[in-house]
This record gives structure tokens, C-alpha cells and sequence, in this order.
């Protein structure tokens, strides 16, 4: 087969919740909530095709939002990818999940539902609203009795750092089937929820220690180390070696912007990644964007731009979280404010 190409499709921006740290509501001053009509859609769609076919990769799509299923078109859409035989990921909320809907998802090939846990009851509540963490524990079971593969999201900040592995055990309780973390972004006036590096390198020691007492047990949650910077750890702890026949100058895996991803807007607005602030490099509804891949998406490729990863050993497998970097210090490339690697010691020699 060939390799994978992932869009994450946003196509709608409504949405039940009102998250504190959302990208579309956050700022307070998104008034108009924008979703794609149908004839956009396959317009998109098969943008996304042509895309795949010049390059050699196969389509798979993260349908997202807002949250999509409010999209007035979304099962058509969903029955219009199933004929096309490409499987997807859906993001989205708990609230309109029951055993139908989950089953239908699954007849027009779902593959995994992404939740999100932001915190314990209090704190999670307190990002989304009332409610949401009850419902979202219990939509969990609902998820996987259709046969579609549970994903629970936590997005890490200051705010809940404490909390995840307590989110942890409460996931792996309702049954979740994969588990992952990302870092939050920050966005200008929050910059005071960020974590310092040596906090956030304490996190994973945690959480790698949790991790591999519930393997031993035979937990049947599998644990996502979505953040590259876990790249660092393994590295530092033995788990990860350097391959010896590696190849200079080839980037083998880390962040996926410029590599493998892409993010479109309900506007049709293309973005390296929808993290990255200010990633706009196209309009799916008016731009090739097998043309926008080899043009504008090349400044999210000059790896010796980046200011600390370009010097380091792991370049080629790590390189952080530059959207964290973007949000904290006003570049892609500038330094990933989490990464504790010390410039004078041997990764840098």
C-alpha cells in the first residue's frame, strides 16, 4: 500500500461546547461559524484525490470541527467517502453518540472517535462545560460496542498538569482503547499556563513510569506518545537509539508539518497545521493543492532554520512541538520552550 497522507478536515465550525482553549472561540470574537456546502465539500474531496495520486499516498481523512456531526451534510458526506473505500477518523464530542449513531459510523468505515479529557470533573467541566466529562466517560463504552476504536485526547497546560495521571486511570477504567496527550498552545495573553521544561520533562518520567506498571498488567489501553519531545526522553532513558544506517540530511519522523499532513478549514482555508497560528499556505476551493505542497508549504521545510533543533542529534526524529514554539516565542523555528536538552551536552556535539 501506499503511504498514508492525513487531512484533517474541519468541515464546519459549530459547535455544543464553548472551550476556553479552542482556536475557533478562544479569542471571544469569532462571530460567524462557517460551514462547508456540499458542492465545497467535493470540490475538497477531490482536491484531496488529485493531491494523493500525484504524489503516490494514500487518503485518510480526520473529520473534525467544530464538531462535524452537526454539519447538516455529514452523513452524506460519510456515504460519499465510503464509496470512495477510504477510511476515516472522526473528532469530535460525546453529545450526540448512542449505540445507532455509532453503528452507522461504523457501516461508512470509521476507524477511531477522538474524545477529549482536559482535566478530572472540575477542571475538565470548567474548560468545556457541565457535564461534558460524565457524558464523555460514558460515550467511551457506546464507541467501542460498534466496533469503532476509542481515542481519549488530553491536552496538557499548567492548568491540569497535575491531573494527568489521575485522567490516566479514569480513562483506562471506561475502557478507553488508545490514550495520548499533546501539549497546549499558547495564544498570546496566556502565556502563563506554560510549563517549564523541567516540569514538563517530570511529566512524562510520571507518566512513562504509569505507562509500563499498567503494560505489566496487561492493560489493553494502548498508550500514544504523541508529543515528539517524548523523542528526547526515550533517548535520554535508552529506549530510543540513533540508527547507525541513517541517512544525513533525511527526516525520519517527529512533526508531521510538511511531511504528511495537512489541515483544511469549512472556508477552504489550507494550513500547514492547525496548531501552527498563521499557517495559512492555500484554498483547497481555489488552489491545487498538489501545487500549494511544492510552493508555499516549502517554508515549513528549511530544517536548518530551526534555532536550537538544527544543532541537535535528534533533528531528524524529534524537532518538538513547533506550533508550542510559535505561540510562545512568535516563530516556527524558534525554540520549543518544554525542551530541557542542554546545548552544551553531547546531543549537541
Amino acid at each position: 500500500m501506499k503511504p498514508y497522507f492525513s487531512f484533517q478536515w474541519h468541515i464546519t465550525d459549530m459547535c455544543d461546547q464553548r472551550c476556553k482553549h479552542c482556536y475557533i472561540f478562544s479569542a471571544g470574537n469569532h462571530t460567524c461559524l462557517v460551514s462547508m456546502k456540499w458542492e465545497q465539500m467535493e470540490s475538497t474531496f477531490y482536491n484531496c484525490l488529485d493531491f494523493c495520486e500525484v504524489y503516490g499516498r494514500t487518503p485518510y481523512f480526520y473529520l473534525t470541527g467544530g464538531d462535524p456531526i452537526l454539519h447538516p451534510q455529514f452523513w452524506r458526506l460519510l456515504e460519499f467517502i465510503h464509496e470512495h473505500d477510504i477510511k476515516f477518523t472522526i473528532l469530535g464530542n460525546p453529545f450526540h453518540l448512542d449505540e445507532q449513531v455509532c453503528r452507522r459510523l461504523k457501516e461508512y468505515g470509521c476507524e477511531k472517535y477522538q474524545l477529549s479529557l482536559d482535566g478530572l470533573r472540575e477542571t475538565h467541566d470548567w474548560f468545556r462545560k457541565p457535564g461534558s466529562y460524565d457524558c464523555t466517560l460514558e460515550k467511551i463504552g457506546c464507541i467501542n460496542s460498534a466496533g469503532i476504536r476509542s481515542v481519549v485526547m488530553t491536552t496538557v497546560s499548567k492548568t491540569n498538569q497535575m491531573e494527568v495521571p489521575r485522567i490516566m486511570d479514569v480513562v483506562i477504567a471506561a475502557g478507553a482503547n488508545v490514550f495520548a496527550f499533546s501539549r497546549y498552545v499558547p495564544s498570546g495573553s496566556d502565556l502563563d499556563v506554560s510549563m517549564t521544561a523541567k516540569e514538563y520533562r517530570e511529566l512524562l518520567a510520571v507518566c512513562d513510569k504509569k505507562f509500563k506498571e499498567y503494560k505489566a498488567k496487561g492493560c489493553q489501553t494502548y498508550f500514544n506518545k504523541k508529543d515528539h519531545l517524548w523523542t528526547l526522553y526515550e533517548y535520554e532513558t535508552g529506549t530510543f537509539v540513533l540508527p547507525q544506517n541513517a541517512k544525513k540530511g533525511r527526516i525520519c519522523r517527529g512533526c508531521n508539518c510538511g511531511n504528511c499532513h495537512l489541515t483544511i478549514l469549512p472556508n477552504g482555508d489550507i494550513y500547514a497545521c492547525r496548531r501552527v497560528a498563521e499557517s495559512k499556505v492555500g484554498n483547497a476551493l481555489e488552489d491545487r493543492i498538489a501545487d500549494v505542497w511544492v510552493t508555499s508549504m516549502e517554508r515549513y521545510r528549511e530544517y536548518e532554520h530551526f534555532h536550537k533543533c538544527s544543532r541537535c542529534k535528534l533533528l531528524a526524529w524529534c524537532r518538538g512541538c513547533p506550533a508550542v514554539a510559535k505561540g510562545t516565542n512568535g516563530s516556527f523555528y524558534a525554540e520549543d520552550p518544554q525542551c530541557w536538552a542542554d546545548e552544551a551536552g553531547e546531543l549537541f556535539q
